[in-house]
Formats: C-alpha cells, sequence, structure tokens
C-alpha cells in the first residue's frame, strides 16, 4: 500500500509538494484500514520516513515545502494513534510503540532539516511532544534511555525476521529522545505540551548518580552529530549545566560499584562534548562546553575518572586538547595534595579505601606523560605540531617531580632511580636534542611563520631545561 502510493517513476518530480498530497491522503487511508493494522503501519513507515529524509536533507530551514511535510507527517501519527485507540491489549501496545519510534525519528528529521532555524520549528516539535505521554514516554525515561530501549525491543519482538534490518529505517530514534527532552527545556510550550515538569525531571537527575550518568551517555547523540545545528548543541551544555548545578547525590558505595558498566558511555560522551570545545566557531559556547566537561568529570569517582582521562589522552588526535587534558591530570593531583596536607595522609588513605577508589596520585601518572614525550610509534614527538600537549606533559612531570620531592614522598614512582633514568636518557635529552637542532636550523630564517614557531618553542624549551635540571640533581643524590 505504502510503497505503491510513494514510489515515484523516474523522472517525476520529487520536490515535497509532490509528496505532500500522498501523505496527506495516507493519514486518511491509515483511518479506514480494516485489519492487521500492527503490519500495515508498519510496512508504511520506513518508506515516509525515507521520504521525508531525502526530500528534506537538502533543503533550506525556511522552505515552506519542507515544513508542511511534517504537518503531514504529524497528521499520519494522529491517524495512528486513532488507530491504537481502538485497539486493546498487547494490539494497543505495540502500535503505541511504533508511533513512538516514528515520532523520535520525525522529531530528530524536523531538527536536522530546520539547521540554524530551530525557532520556526517550535510550534511542530510541540505538536510532536503531545505524542510523547500517549506512546508512555517521559523525560526521565527518554533522557535515561530506558523508555527508548522499552520501544524498541518492543518492535523488536514483532520482527522477528527482520528486526535489525527493520530498526535502520530509524537511525536517529536515540537522538529524538534526547532532543525532545532538550527541546521542553527550550520552550516551556514544548515542555508543557509534553506533560512535563522540568523542576521535577531535575530533582531526579541530581538525587541519582546512576540517572545523571544515562543521561550524559544519551546526550552524547546530539554532540557527536554533524548534522544538528550549533544552536541545539548550545542548549543542550546548557541544559546539562543547569542539572549539574546544586547538590548533587555522589553516593560511595553501590553507585561506584555500578560505574564500570557506564564508563564506555561517558567516555564516549566526554569526547563528543570535546568536539563542541574543538569545533565550535562561538567562544562563549567553547567555554562553557568546557565547563560542561570538567563537571561531567568531577561526577566520576576517582579511579575510573583518571581511566577516562588516560583513554581521552591515549586517544586524542589535538595537541591542544591533550594539552587540556593533561592540565585536567595536574589539576585533580593539586586537588588531591592539598586534601591529602589538610585532611593528614592516613585520612584519605581512610578515605580512599571507604569509597573503594584509586587516587590519582599512582605510576600511571608516569604512563601518561611517557605517552607524550616518547611517543608509541617510537622516538620523540613530533615538533611543533604536539608542542602544546608537549609543554603540559613537562609542566605534569616537573610538578610531579617538585611536589613528590617537598612531601618525602613517592607516591608516583617518579623519584626510583630507575624512573629518573628513564626519564633523563629516553625523555628530556631526546627531546632537547630535537628542540635544540629545530632552533639551530631555523636560526637565520626570518620567515614570520618561522620566528613565531622558533618563539613558541621558547616555553618548552625552558620548562624542558628546568625538568633536566631537576633529574640530574636527584640523580646526583
Amino acid at each position: 500500500m505504502a510503497f505503491d502510493a510513494l514510489d515515484v517513476p523516474s523522472g517525476v518530480s520529487k520536490e515535497p509538494s509532490y509528496y505532500a498530497s500522498f501523505l496527506s491522503g495516507l493519514s486518511k487511508v491509515f483511518l479506514s484500514i480494516p485489519r492487521r493494522h500492527f503490519e500495515q503501519v508498519k510496512e508504511a513507515i520506513p518508506v515516509i520516513l525515507s521520504v521525508l529524509k531525502a526530500t528534506t536533507s537538502e533543503l533550506d530551514g525556511e522552505d515552506t515545502d519542507s515544513g508542511d511535510l511534517f504537518v503531514r507527517a504529524i497528521s499520519i501519527a494522529d491517524s495512528i494513534q486513532t488507530v491504537c485507540g481502538k485497539l486493546v491489549g498487547r494490539l494497543n501496545e505495540k502500535l503505541r510503540a511504533l508511533l513512538g519510534l516514528f515520532v523520535l525519528q520525525i522529531m530528530s528529521l524536523l531538527c536536522i532539516s530546520m539547521r540554524e532555524k530551530l525557532s520556526n520549528c517550535l510550534t511542530l516539535l510541540s505538536q510532536l511532544s503531545h505524542f510523547l505521554p500517549y506512546c508512555g514516554l517521559s523525560y526521565l525515561g527518554l533522557l535515561t534511555g530506558c523508555d527508548v530501549d522499552t520501544i524498541i525491543g518492543f518492535v523488536l519482538r514483532e520482527c522477528t525476521e527482520d528486526g535489525d534490518d527493520y530498526m535502520s529505517c530509524f537511525p536517529y530514534v536515540k537522538h529524538g529522545a534526547s532532543l525532545a527532552v532538550i527541546c521542553g527545556h527550550m520552550s516551556n510550550a514544548i515542555a508543557q505540551s509534553a506533560e512535563e515538569d522540568l523542576t521535577v525531571l531535575k530533582d531526579a537527575l541530581q538525587s541519582n548518580q546512576t540517572k545523571r550518568w544515562q543521561a550524559v551517555g544519551m546526550l552524547k547523540h546530539i554532540f557527536s552529530s554533524a548534522n544538528l545545528p550549533w544552536e541545539l548543541k548550545k542548549h543542550t551544555i546548557n541544559f546539562l549545566l543547569w542539572i549539574m548545578d546544586g547538590n548533587l547525590s555522589t553516593k560511595c558505595d553501590d553507585e561506584v560499584t555500578d560505574c564500570p558498566s557506564y564508563v564506555p558511555g561517558l567516555f564516549a560522551s566526554l569526547q563528543a562534548i570535546e568536539m563542541v570545545i574543538m569545533y565550535t566557531p562561538d567562544v562563549v559556547l567553547r567555554k562553557k562546553a568546557f565547563d560542561c566537561f570538567k563537571k561531567v568529570l568531577a561526577d566520576i569517582p576517582a579511579s575510573p575518572r583518571f581511566d577516562i582521562l588516560k583513554a581521552l589522552i591515549a586517544n586524542s588526535n589535538s595537541s591542544s586538547m591533550t594539552a587540556i587534558l593533561l592540565d585536567c591530570v595536574r589539576e585533580e593531583m593539586h586537588v588531591e595534595n592539598c586534601q591529602r596536607i589538610s585532611v593528614g595522609h592516613d585520612a584519605l588513605l581512610q578515605a580512599e579505601k571507604s569509597c573503594r577508589s584509586s587516587l590519582f596520585w599512582s605510576e600511571g601518572v608516569l604512563d601518561l606523560v611517557e605517552l607524550i614525550l616518547r611517543p608509541p610509534k617510537g622516538g620523540p614527538p613530533t615538533l611543533p605540531e604536539d608542542g602544546d600537549a608537549v609543554l603540559s606533559a613537562l609542566n605534569l612531570y616537573r610538578f610531579v617531580l617538585i611536589t613528590e620531592s617537598t612531601g618525602k614522598t613517592n607516591s608516583t614512582g617518579v623519584l626510583s632511580k630507575n624512573n629518573l633514568n628513564k626519564a633523563y636518557k629516553e625523555w628530556l635529552l631526546p627531546l632537547r636534542t630535537l628542540v635544540t637542532g629545530i632552533k639551530a636550523e631555523n636560526k637565520n630564517d626570518y620567515d614570520q611563520i618561522v620566528v613565531d614557531m622558533v618563539c613558541a618553542f621558547n616555553p618548552v624549551e625552558l620548562v624542558l631545561y628546568r625538568c633536566i635540571e631537576l633529574v640530574e640533581e636527584k640523580l646526583k643524590q
């Protein structure tokens, strides 16, 4: 039925206006289906969605025909809801689940098609949000992913032969789940249409760390999407800052035990926030995204937090971002060191034991320094490309060396003779040779770009020589 109505012969116009009448007619056809309602709707939805995706992907967000297509799609959703009302029991449940997926996918396509003109589609988003409570989709369930997994599971059970293939027509359904909540945060009218109270949502997230981790994991779909506009990513950052502001519940037993299962999602989410930090053209958004990054990181227990930072550094392709991550490690160590001084070493160890977490002052921090100063590929780092990361790694090494020496501790093993020799011979001396060689090679080149590059080496050279001096002093002792 749906394929016959929407399959367009070769050479025929495929403008939105061409499809609008078909979609309008289809909403009426659904109302007259006498039997096998789920099967008929299930067959039609992939075609409807492909039409929406194909005809709006290259249109401007202000295109009225594009908006009209979504109006017709919402009319189809209305018809499906009407059909649901005629069914009872399992027949009603599975068609409502399919309607939920349909609505979330349309919501994503609408936000993508409008690009930077989101204000043009608030009314349509409000109309789509009206379906959420009917489909059993709450903001909390959408943001944690629980409600999405439920309706996906329901539909998959009804598609025993082609479940995975069928779900491929809903590639943006998890984006839609997150967008539904973010749009509600953007507009009170949209939240009211979804019958949601954002204050209740905020309280639920702030009082439950696991749900916050789940929410952060879902929001990565917005941050990592190249198709969604920066305006939406800005609102998503604001939303995360909003829920992270205030007194957060940070239980130290059960939720830490559960944390490993959420680490992959948190890692992917932090990577997605990194993309916002690196690529947004908006300076204010970049600062807010970094604040958001630090708040999400701080909401993770110490042991997995260090592991996540280490993984982020190992997988970073940006020298500047690597430098920022290494500075985060140094900041964590500084805070922890201040705690050691203020509460006493024994008391901190007891707190560490009770929270089942390992802290940052461990041998792992030297692995991070080595990752930069002696990359896995061998040899010294590449300069000037890796200059920011190298400077940050040197600062981290100097900080650890001075702090351990001053405190007469060796938690990281930095003061052991083997590690001092390794740092001196494998990290610092090869780097000194590289830096002096580059400066000598460009000594008489007065091209402005070369001059700027050589000047950029000055901070690296300054910290490098200080590290060499410190290590030489320790080796003499």
